[in-house]
């Protein structure tokens, strides 16, 4: 049997390699298309290939009576409609490490480029002026490096900047004393990280947690001197800030690969002589133009033949015997992941999913990935779905481990999820109710009856008289509206759980406010 692939962008020939060198796979190479040309012709492939210039429609989808897969040379698949592929059966694969080493080796030439202020002495010498006085360096052996965010890149970062003999001080959501000591690093809060770095590079995807997370505030905890460099994603930094640090003499320099706005014509920050930039050329080598087309070649042969994939992007078809009686909890499922990791900032090491029930009698893996994938996303967004969420787990060092029951203690069916971190133990269960949808039912030790969306706010307090008339006068202060209220205690006077849905997202200071009540132990604000 053999199978036609169109490319419907430049890749490149060496990436193709693999297709051409493959039997009974047909490869035609027609870049450019119109959307229109491209919907008349994609009903006689079976494999489409595409970079980020083709948007691969829905129209287009429903118009690919034949096809199997899309390969995305790259890691962005936001010109490619999920949703409608998987809905067609059509598995969505693509390259998330193919430029790892690229963007680390650009990392790594930008510090050392910032230590000894290459670009500027260039500059200088482009206009005649010889001045080795002005651009005299420093050199990286026993400085600080601080990385924030330690996925793939910002670990090849560390291990390249240990062979220029710098002291890597790195701060990850999910790194331990432990991982960091076998990686042959220091451990650090995010907080030690900026106080006592010399060098600090940002290597986390921009989410609404990451959005300018080095603020004015994060300069002010930083040594005077300290020099910056952003090769991940525009928006982690704060530009503005980053200007006025740089005027006011904290910042010695920046190098910048990515910026909040691109392409741009005009940005004040490279008016500044210590600020060099480079046009987003973290990925951009030859050799990463050629792995990241390998890679996604390799499983759309992989994929045909009857292989498993090793990068898939969208949930696998699931039996429609398993799917019709899953499906009603996916988003259940999800939420409660989603709900539980903010109740806990301490790193993840293990994650128990318990289905009783009905649930108990049926395969439960594509509910688990869905609840892994909530556990996740807090801190990788969209880099984490359905699919991959297992293997980033098990990346992440946490353990996942399913268990089935037959106690549902008074609910037809029980999806409960804990997790367990060095020092502590979270949980929280979530059911179905007839006509009434996804309820969470259960935190931690309390009982409670609450729709898992919106805006929560969960608070822990001491069981007085008089703390909820307070804490309604705070909120009422800040014009938050409450929704809905509930209330669970074990024991008079003891411990109690007030668990409120508010009509808005509630910002740091008017939950630092709350948790100024002497009574009130943690306020947790969660929008799902």
């Amino acid at each position: 049997m053999s199978f036609n692939i169109l490319i419907a962008d430049p890749l490149s020939e060496e990436g193709l390699q693999p297709l051409q060198d493959a039997e009974n796979m047909n490869l035609v190479i027609e870049t450019n298309l119109s959307p229109e040309e491209l919907e008349s012709k994609i009903g006689d492939f079976d494999g489409l290939l595409v970079r980020s210039q083709t948007q691969v429609t829905r129209n287009i989808i429903q118009k690919a009576k034949n096809l199997k897969i899309i390969g995305r040379a790259g890691v962005g698949v936001d010109n490619i409609d999920l949703d409608a592929a998987t809905e067609n059966g059509i598995i969505v694969v693509n390259a998330p490490n193919g430029n790892t080493n690229s963007a680390a080796e650009h990392t790594m030439a930008m510090i050392m480029s910032l230590s000894r202020k290459i670009p500027q002495a260039y500059y200088a010498l482009k206009n005649h002026q010889w001045d080795r006085k002005k651009y005299v360096g420093v050199e990286l052996k026993n400085k600080t490096l601080g990385i924030v965010g330690l996925g793939r890149i910002g670990t090849e970062v560390a291990s390249r900047a240990k062979g220029q003999r710098m002291d890597v001080m790195a701060y990850d959501p999910f790194l331990t004393e432990e991982k960091a000591d076998k990686m042959g690093i220091r451990y650090g809060s995010i907080e030690d990280v900026l106080k006592e770095a010399d060098f600090i590079t940002v290597h986390t995807p921009l989410l609404k947690e990451t959005k300018h997370l080095i603020n004015a505030e994060a300069f002010q905890q930083m040594k005077p001197g300290v020099q910056i460099v952003n090769c991940a994603r525009g928006g982690i930094i704060d530009e503005e800030a980053l200007y006025n640090a740089i005027v006011d003499k904290k910042v010695a320099g920046a190098a910048l690969d990515v910026f909040e706005e691109e392409p741009f014509h005009d940005n004040k920050l490279l008016e500044l002589p210590e600020v060099f930039a480079t046009p987003h050329l973290g990925a951009s080598t030859i050799e990463a133009q050629e792995n990241v087309a390998i890679d996604v070649c390799q499983d759309v042969i992989g994929f045909l033949m009857g292989d498993l994939v090793r990068n898939p992007v969208n949930l696998p078809s699931v039996p429609n015997e398993i799917m019709s009686k899953i499906e009603p909890y996916f988003n259940l499922a999800e939420k409660l992941g989603s709900f539980l990791i903010h109740l806990t900032d301490e790193v993840v090491e293990e994650v128990n999913i318990y289905y009783a029930g009905d649930l108990s009698e049926v395969e439960v893996a594509p509910l688990t990935r869905n609840t892994v994938k909530g556990l996740l996303t807090r801190h990788l967004g969209d880099h984490v779905n359905d699919v991959n969420a297992l293997y980033l787990a098990k990346r992440k060092g946490i353990n996942i481990n399913e268990n089935k029951t037959s106690r549902t203690r008074g609910f037809t069916n029980l999806l409960t999820v804990e997790v367990k971190t060095a020092t502590e133990t979270r949980s929280v269960a979530g059911t179905l109710l007839n006509g009434l949808g996804p309820r969470i039912v259960k935190v931690d030790k309390y009982s409670v009856d609450v729709t898992p969306e919106d805006h929560i706010v969960v608070i822990y307090h001491q069981d007085q008289p008089g703390v909820i008339g307070r804490m309604g006068s705070i909120l009422a202060q800040h014009h938050i509206n409450i929704a809905t209220m509930q209330v669970d205690r074990v024991d008079i006077g003891g411990e109690a759980i007030m668990m409120l849905k508010v009509d808005r997202h509630m910002e740091q200071k008017e939950l630092d406010e709350l948790k100024s009540l002497e009574e009130i132990h943690e306020v947790t604000a969660i929008d799902l």
